[in-house]
């Protein structure tokens, strides 16, 4: 099963990158790849890379790539819809009749409840908090400064995250089915 995977569209990511490029500022020459590995991921799924240029499973909801503090290393935080719990699914006597809805889907897609929904029904919707890190080996060093060849260093950032992200979460998602 793919869990994460890089939607190329033509030059697309190069141009916010061009456009964007100010999301490295205070990055660039840093002996270190994680900020610069971190920034490529937040544009290429950011507002402005819609729909973005990483794409993920259904059960994944939201991923974010950190420096972790304690020793500058990688970490990624994934958000997961999960099905109910096993103490909540053995028996149902703590929904007291009151309509308890889980995850609305749309398309196959788990989505947020609208508003109105909120409004008048209770939903449930366990989310499991996935913290990884992701190995470093294979980033391609910061650059030292804006030029030409930062389109293709954050591409090769990506597929490095897409790659170690799916390798460390297929197995999660696929158990979760």
């Amino acid at each position: 099963m793919t869990v994460f995977w890089l939607d190329d569209r033509a030059g697309g990511y190069a141009g916010v990158l061009r456009a964007h490029a100010g999301a490295f500022d205070g990055i660039f020459g840093d002996i270190a790849p994680v900020e610069f590995a971190c920034a490529a991921w937040r544009l290429a799924t950011a507002p402005v890379a819609d729909p973005g240029f990483i794409r993920w499973h259904r059960r994944v909801l939201r991923v974010r790539c950190e420096r972790n503090t304690y020793d500058g290393s990688l970490n990624a935080r994934v958000e997961i819809a999960a099905p109910l719990p096993a103490e909540l699914s053995r028996s149902r006597t703590w929904w007291r009749d009151q309509g308890w809805q889980q995850w609305p889907e749309i398309f196959g897609q788990f989505v947020t409840p609208s508003q109105a929904d909120l409004a008048k029904i209770p939903y449930v919707r366990p989310v499991l908090l996935v913290d990884v890190p992701v190995p470093l080996d294979d980033l391609p060093p910061t650059p030292e400064a804006p030029g030409d060849d930062l389109p293709e260093t954050a591409h090769r950032a990506l597929l490095v995250l897409v790659r170690e992200l799916d390798r460390l979460l297929d197995p999660l998602i696929t158990q979760l089915g």
